[in-house]
């Protein structure tokens, strides 16, 4: 009997620590946007965080990494320890576009992340100086095509969601205007405002406050309808550019190899975020568009970053742009 008591005795104390292991998360959660504050992807990344945050019981701190068009911060993550408390905001840029324009990649955006949630897509919109001298998108085009080389556009840099939007707009136009990429699109937003660039292609959530402002001229949004929050900006098809139509998207990744468990848990707190009546008209004052039920789970995100690989690799690579 003393033998017997002896061995559920060792038995337990073998099985207590799993069982006494706390339910993550247990501490701060660090969400790595890897441009600038102040852009789309950092202005989308907070306001997931403050609301995830409160689900969880744990804060959400969002880090700025930027450096290389945003594949610094992604490739942090993708090498970080997973187990749940190093995330990353990923875009356009840093999970599909980085492909097709670093030859030396640290990373592979379809094998070396988790994905978590789509949290925001958001429609481009192209936005010049006020004292850039035209009154509509047509006349812009006009001037674009007579000028190029007089002109710069400023972006969140190489490979960036809004670098891409207006090198798809140089492909349908033939032109090639001087590329003036900043470590995210807040920097290149504060360049448009102040007159050091001629124009912008951005996502709406980080310029449709300006456009309301009046601080720069809203000329055109690359979707098929006109947006509630800036109604009086015209869509592509309306200033006889149908073609042009691009999208931004910003999602959370974890590093490849985070538990089921934890990714599901995470995936949850996100769709709370976007349940959430202020957060949900937060986005949607900034333009955003937030994916359905179907376009919440981690599948969806999953083919989503394929998809937009196969799509914009090619684009990147008949442009012949590269970095480095």
């Amino acid at each position: 009997m003393k033998r017997m008591l002896l061995t559920l005795a060792l038995g337990l104390a073998a099985t207590s620590p799993a069982m006494a292991q706390a339910p993550y998360p247990t501490r701060a959660i660090t969400l790595v946007v890897p441009f600038a504050a102040g852009g789309t992807t950092d202005i989308v990344a907070r306001l997931m965080a403050d609301h995830m945050g409160r689900t969880l019981g744990q804060s959400v701190v969002v880090e700025n990494v930027a450096g290389a068009g945003g594949t610094t911060g992604a490739a942090r993550v993708a090498k970080a320890t997973p187990d749940g408390y190093t995330l990353l905001m990923g875009n356009l840029g840093t999970q599909a576009a980085s492909v097709g324009l670093y030859p030396r990649l640290a990373y592979d955006p379809r094998t070396d992340f988790e994905p978590v949630m789509n949290s925001a897509s958001t429609p481009m919109l192209v936005v010049a100086k006020k004292d850039l001298p035209v009154k509509d998108f047509r006349e812009f085009v006009t001037y674009l095509k007579a000028n190029a080389e007089k002109l710069n556009y400023g972006s969140g840099g190489v490979g960036s969601t809004s670098h891409l939007t207006c090198l798809f707009l140089d492909s349908l136009l033939g032109t090639k205007p001087q590329h003036v990429p900043f470590r995210g699109s807040g920097p290149a937003l504060n360049a448009l405002l102040g007159g050091q660039v001629d124009y912008v292609c951005d996502q709406t959530v980080a310029i449709v406050p300006s456009v309301q402002a009046k601080e720069g001229k809203g000329l055109v949004v690359a979707v098929k309808s006109r947006l509630s929050v800036i109604p009086d900006v015209p869509t592509s098809a309306e200033q006889g550019l149908p073609q042009f139509q691009a999208t931004g998207w910003n999602a959370m990744f974890a590093p490849k190899g985070t538990p089921k468990e934890i990714v599901d848990r995470l995936n949850a707190a996100a769709r709370a975020a976007l349940k959430d009546e202020p957060t949900r008209k937060r986005f949607l004052d900034l333009g955003a568009e937030l994916p359905d039920e179907a376009g919440q789970t981690p599948a969806a995100l999953g083919e989503l970053v394929r998809s937009e690989i196969d799509k914009w690799v090619p684009v990147i690579r008949n442009a012949g742009v590269t970095a480095q």
